[in-house]
């Protein structure tokens, strides 16, 4: 019997760790927030970070790629994340380099798979993350390779933008910087658009 929920995954190897080498707290941030949608987690990572990851008692796996696996890009990375979790009833794709996404815009990207097989978060009607796709897409998600993630599937299906109030959701969502983020982790709130 599948399980009646989505579960979210960290993408912490290949693409989805480029843009602040996973810095700890940028890492940590991001997994904190994926456990706060109250779907079950699941971290892809490199054997660098599984220490940091497996940190977290509440993620449901931890896949560790090996650096070969890992440079592969992000879709080796995707296609490991969603192998760990056959039986989901789908899976929403954190880039672990987003630790700005609201726990309620992942779960929102969640529901959205009860009718949609593709759902990504938008915001002002800007397209952004995360994105989530319903279990009949399994068979083409685990055979994911290369840079190119995912994104022939997103345009191959049938879409539903999900409208979120989160600007974190763009990669472009402001002058954020890896230090701003280290400060927002150490307090412990989210860094919103008033406060920049």
């Amino acid at each position: 019997m599948s399980p009646s929920r989505p579960f979210v995954v960290v993408l912490a190897a290949g693409g989805g760790a480029r843009a602040f080498g996973l810095v700890p707290a940028v890492l940590a941030t991001t997994i904190e927030h994926a456990l706060a949608s109250l779907l079950p987690v699941v971290v892809v990572t490199t054997l660098a970070h599984a220490p940091q990851v497996r940190a977290h008692p509440a993620v449901h796996d931890v896949v560790v790629l090996s650096d070969d696996d890992a440079a592969r890009g992000l879709g080796r990375t995707i296609a490991a994340g969603v192998a760990a979790c056959a039986d989901a009833r789908g899976w929403v794709l954190l880039p672990a380099e987003m630790p700005l996404v609201q726990p309620s815009t992942i779960a929102a990207v969640a529901r959205a798979l009860d009718e949609h097989p593709v759902a990504y978060a938008q915001h002002a009607g800007r397209p952004g993350q995360p994105v989530g796709f319903a279990a009949e897409l399994y068979s083409e998600l685990v055979v994911l390779d290369g840079a190119a993630g995912a994104r022939r599937l997103v345009a191959r299906y049938p879409s539903m933008g999900v409208d979120v109030d989160d600007p974190g959701t763009l990669r472009e969502a402001g002058p954020v910087d890896a230090m701003s983020l280290l400060r927002t982790a150490a307090g412990g709130t989210a860094v919103t658009s008033a406060s920049r």
